[in-house]
């Protein structure tokens, strides 16, 4: 179990858990008990807001009211006994004033979280009008968290949940709404999704700065920033410097034009470092913390693209491993999480093969699932618009673990060990549900290596529930890789 400080000097800068006191004239909820909201089914529910000091507080919703006085800094919370899905509900909180919500449902909720695969919008995803056409589901609802950035952990957000129609399905997480849809259709409850996402983010900005300094080298990842940090901002000579930058891109774009190669990337516009979205825990601060303790069910994870490129790219599972268990001691619950797998894409500045190599060896973190996705996404872009098949994919994992139903199988084969016979490796699969089959007719993307560390083609044949890895230029084997490249090929499925 990960224990915590409740402050903590981290970075060159402290930390307070918990903003000074304030004055609050009216009760007050945050955003996420608002019109329209979604609310777990069958747990306990806490909800909470602030009032004057000393003020008490009743909440009520379908015939149970709880009651709670404020304390000196005008917090209050009260824990809701188990609600049933059925009718649509009303949530009223008296104090010195009275607040009203309206339209709230029971169901299943879940927080989507991630970069800018998770932020992409279902306006943005395959198919987007034939989805429109069929988006009228008034029981699925989705809460969108504004992005900010904090350099300590904030009590209150920004958002709305919006019911699902052809008119509002545009502006969802696709990620999400294809998983939460799949969800609704199977289960027959409503499913409230909270997404919570911003592009080009790295996972270490999502878990606390308190987990970050309990994590195994994690000075590798905050080191660099203590350095940018250790002097004040000079924002002029930031935005001098990047004024050069812009030049020199004008100037490497007409070339790349001109030689037929693809235009490299226009140079982001400086920010104060401690700012920075990417900067660690700042998006647990301004966009998590906010967020606890609503009652969840579980979450969805897609990111990784960003940590790709870095050169601890190798850290990559430690630190999701690191959100996984912050979240849910931030929670109170060991609640589940599966991630998206990073799906295939060519490039060449980016270690995709070690952050998917750390997200397969998560799934020892009990409760955790991974959608396997490296044959659906697209050579050149990194946004891959088939969304529909990632929830597909998700929704299978939740609705055979989570939700305890029978489906085909929660993922594709995943290896589960090996053994060396003469010149060949056995290798067998965890998920080889309906037997293991090649996709087009003969597996391909197996290399073989011998105590050399030389990595050569390799044959691969099925053989029951396993794969037989060989090549005649590797006597005595000593490890095989599959799919190992940006943009592998993928042959290996499940029946």
């Amino acid at each position: 179990m990960i224990r915590y400080n409740r402050l903590l000097t981290v970075f060159g800068l402290t930390m307070a858990f918990g903003v000074g006191s304030a004055t609050f004239a009216d009760v007050r909820l945050p955003s996420l008990f608002s019109d329209h909201a979604v609310l777990q089914q069958g747990v306990s529910i806490p909800v909470w807001g602030w009032a004057d000091a000393d003020e008490n507080v009743a909440v009520t919703i379908a015939g149970q009211t709880q009651t709670a006085k404020a304390g000196a800094d005008g917090a209050w919370r009260v824990t809701l006994a188990a609600l049933k899905p059925g009718e649509t509900l009303i949530l009223t909180v008296k104090g010195k004033n009275t607040l009203i919500v309206k339209d709230v449902l029971v169901g299943e909720v879940w927080l989507g979280s991630g970069q800018s695969n998770m932020a992409l919008t279902v306006n943005r995803c395959k198919d987007f009008e034939k989805e429109q056409t069929a988006a009228a589901l008034p029981q699925i609802r989705m809460f969108t968290v504004d992005r900010v950035v904090g350099t300590t952990p904030q009590k209150e957000c920004k958002g709305q949940w919006v019911v699902c129609a052809s008119n509002t399905v545009g502006s969802f997480s696709a990620t999400a709404y294809f998983f939460g849809r799949d969800l609704h259709q199977k289960l027959g409850v409503p499913v409230g999704l909270i997404n919570s996402s911003w592009g080009g983010t790295p996972v270490e900005a999502w878990f606390s700065a308190e987990a970050m300094q309990a994590m195994p080298n994690g000075k590798i990842i905050t080191d660099p920033w203590v350095a940018r940090t250790a002097k004040p901002w000079d924002a002029a000579a930031a935005m001098a410097g990047y004024d050069k930058q812009v030049v020199a891109w004008k100037e490497a774009v007409k070339k790349a034009k001109a030689a037929g190669r693809e235009s490299p990337r226009a140079p982001k516009k400086p920010v104060d470092p401690r700012l920075d979205p990417h900067y660690p825990a700042n998006l647990y601060n301004g966009m998590i913390a906010p967020l606890i303790p609503y009652a969840l069910r579980g979450a969805v994870w897609y990111q990784g693209e960003s940590n790709a490129r870095d050169d601890s790219a190798h850290l990559y599972g430690l630190q999701l491993q690191t959100l996984i268990q912050d979240w849910r001691v931030r929670w109170g619950s060991e609640f589940p999480f599966a991630w998206v797998q990073l799906p295939n894409f060519r490039s060449s500045d980016r270690n995709w093969p070690l952050i998917r190599e750390g997200m397969l060896q998560m799934l020892k973190v009990p409760k955790t699932g991974m959608a396997i996705t490296m044959d659906i996404g697209e050579t050149g872009d990194i946004h891959p618009k088939n969304k529909q098949d990632v929830g597909h994919r998700l929704a299978f994992w939740a609705l055979g673990t989570v939700y305890g139903q029978t489906v085909a199988s929660i993922c594709g084969p995943l290896p589960a060990g090996h053994t060396v016979k003469g010149s060949e490796v056995v290798c067998t699969f965890t998920h080889a549900d309906g037997g293991l089959t090649a996709a087009g007719g003969a597996l391909k993307g197996f290399v073989i290596a011998g105590a050399d560390q030389k990595w050569v083609p390799a044959s691969a044949k099925i053989v029951g529930d396993t794969v037989v890895v060989s090549s005649p230029d590797v006597k005595e084997p000593v490890a095989v890789r599959y799919a190992w490249a940006a943009d592998p090929e993928c042959t290996l499925f499940n029946g």
